[in-house]
């Protein structure tokens, strides 16, 4: 069998871990794709973004997986983590969920996101992670976002997002997934 030509790392968010609905829901989506490794890092042993950012990087460098060749999905600080690895090593994809972006308890709480290919989502109603300034720094940085009639956890729309995952999955390349 053939090495993985597209790994996927997801990246859970700060009190939840790598079997959440919405982590797994990604993780499915991204497993139903030919000759794509899909891996849900577990951040549990830490709270602290730079730590977690430390994970993401030794998760991707365990894998040995090609940055040009890397889609990285995640929620909430996760989201941030994805972000911050695509600001330091540029990668393929960055779909991210409600990402805590542009927080003042955050180091580089504005990343600069270099995906080839980015996907934002957020809620309206997301009172963790306020929608206005995630939507300031996409328009900054000229990125896709869609807004949902949604909280922080985008709860009501998982079937939407792992949708929307799909297609920003075939869109960066992968082909059509077997689903």
């Amino acid at each position: 069998m053939s090495a993985p030509e597209t790994f996927v790392f997801l990246s859970h968010g700060l009190e939840s871990g790598p079997g959440s609905t919405k982590i797994q829901a990604l993780k499915t989506v991204a497993e139903s794709f030919a000759g794509v490794h899909a891996e849900a890092i577990d951040h549990r042993s830490t709270k602290d973004p730079a730590q977690r950012l430390g994970q993401m990087r030794d998760a991707m460098a365990a894998a040995g997986a090609d940055p040009a060749r890397t889609i990285l999905a995640g929620s909430s600080m996760g989201g941030w983590v994805c972000a911050q690895t695509s600001a330091d090593t540029p990668v393929l994809g960055c779909f991210l969920l409600a990402p805590a972006l542009a927080l003042p308890d955050y180091p580089q709480s504005r990343p600069r996101i270099q995906a080839r290919h980015t996907q934002i989502i957020h809620g309206w109603q997301d009172d963790v992670v306020p929608p206005m300034p995630v939507v300031e720094l996409a328009q900054a940085q000229c990125l896709p976002i869609l807004l949902l009639p949604d909280n922080h956890r985008l709860e009501h729309s998982v079937s939407r997002v792992a949708n929307e995952f799909r297609a920003f999955l075939v869109n960066s390349g992968l082909g059509h997934s077997n689903h």
